[in-house]
């Protein structure tokens, strides 16, 4: 895929409304969902074969119809996000809908080749996402559907973070293929319910939230206009070869996160007592008490944080950064959870912690690929671009996907400036040696 260049015919975006009458109401939006640091957009693309059982059927007509359907029952997403007192988020279900594009592109699905990220295509398949979009008052949901000359076709969405976390995001669009498929209900009905989470009438923060501490250290920090992007495959092979690197009983995603916050790290030529910290989602539907209901989709993340210095880090073996992220997690309970939702309350919904910071989200168990709107599961399901959010080069992401040789591992997109892309390329070999995957795609 790399230098694909194809033409891309859209239609006029048009909003899509729910098909029959929904409330009109302000929701509560939770401390969690309105946190600074989750006021970005989500860029989501599928892929999708041609299909001969679907041969004289359009698949924009088809997913416009059952948005209309499924905006019924998720009529929230039909609505804008609207600031209110402290700059506390709602959402106003104004029934307005969301943008709807199709168009038409003169490429099969075969000239993407092994489809993974980096696409370089992204700008021609979601309308409008490299414009700077304002998170209030705007869509929370954009979908463009491009048909391929080859009768496949790219379902792409853009969706804003603050509505919904990644199992929630994966639950609409198992509802919206239900209903492309001929469904007349949900088999999960949507709940919204977002003041379970809110904060304690005397809010207190009884335990130490590292990944949201104000720090005063001044380092270069990434420039957005100087961010590299390239993925590399870790199958199971490599996976195993950082276990045993560990020197012990470790997941894959411990393992993995611990090996790319060190090399990441060494990048970056951070100095030795420069703090750094490893950030990741974990997910409190069941954690939480009271338990989420079945159906909640807003965001039920909290964010566990490993910390030490950037000399610690790497002067130590990988089983350091590994115990370091075990520990992290294992402090998440419920009340790491009441402190997270009332913190917010007391200090205003702040970012969490950008200087030195890493963060890594697992969608592996979100199972995108699987979404289906009766062309069969995606050949791609997953983020359209590696590292999103507000503070561009800190993030990625664990993707599943399957290789060219029927392999199934992991893809993981890296941002970083350029010089520092070309180091940690340069460190993967070194460290790794003959079990170093290959970078599969590189944009420098």
């Amino acid at each position: 895929m790399a230098g694909l260049k194809f033409k891309v015919t859209r239609q006029e975006a048009v909003l899509v409304a729910p098909s029959s009458p929904t409330p009109k109401e302000h929701l509560y939006l939770s401390n969690i969902d309105d946190q600074a640091g989750l006021r970005f957009h989500i860029p989501l693309a599928f892929f999708y074969k041609h299909s001969f059982l679907k041969e004289d059927q359009d698949p924009a007509k088809i997913i416009r119809k059952a948005l209309e359907k499924v905006l019924v029952h998720y009529y929230p997403l039909a609505g804008r996000p609207r600031e209110a007192a402290a700059g506390k988020l709602t959402v106003e279900c104004t029934g307005e809908g969301v943008l709807f594009v199709e168009a038409d592109a003169d490429v099969t699905l075969a000239e993407f080749g092994d489809l993974h990220q980096p696409f370089p295509c992204c700008n021609e398949l979601l309308h409008d996402i490299l414009t700077p979009q304002t998170v209030i008052n705007s869509p929370l949901l954009l979908i463009q559907v491009t048909r391929l000359i080859c009768k496949g076709f790219i379902f792409a969405m853009v969706t804003n973070h603050i509505i919904a976390d990644g199992l929630g995001l994966a639950q609409f669009l198992r509802a919206l293929g239900e209903i492309a498929m001929g469904a007349s209900d949900l088999s999960i009905s949507p709940v919204w319910k977002r003041e379970i989470l809110k904060p304690r009438l005397k809010p207190s923060i009884s335990l130490p939230l590292y990944e949201y501490e104000e720090v005063q250290q001044k380092i270069i920090s990434i420039d957005a206009d100087d961010l590299s992007h390239a993925s590399c495959f870790f199958g199971p092979k490599e996976i195993e070869y950082l276990k045993r690197e560990a020197g012990m009983k470790t997941s894959t995603f411990e393992a993995l996160s611990g090996f790319l916050w060190r090399l990441r790290t060494r990048a970056l030529n951070m100095a030795t007592e420069q703090e750094v910290r490893f950030m990741f989602p974990i997910e409190i539907r069941s954690i939480f008490e009271p338990h989420l209901p079945r159906g909640y989709y807003g965001n039920a993340i909290v964010f566990a944080c490993a910390k030490t210095t950037a000399g610690m880090l790497l002067n130590n073996p990988l089983s350091y950064a590994v115990n370091l992220i075990i520990r992290a997690r294992t402090v998440v309970n419920n009340e790491y959870i009441r402190s997270t939702i009332d913190m917010m309350e007391v200090k205003g919904h702040p970012h969490f912690t950008t200087v030195g910071s890493f963060i890594v989200s697992d969608l592996t168990k979100l199972r995108l690929r699987d979404v289906d709107f009766g062309w069969g599961k995606a050949v791609y399901g997953g983020l359209a671009i590696g590292g999103v959010g507000a503070i561009p080069g800190i993030i990625t992401w664990f993707i599943p996907y399957q290789n060219n040789k029927g392999v199934e591992g992991k893809v993981v997109p890296i941002r970083l400036p350029s010089h520092a892309m070309q180091k940690f390329q340069l460190e993967l070999a070194k460290a790794m040696g003959k079990e170093a995957p290959p970078f599969i795609r590189s944009l420098i």
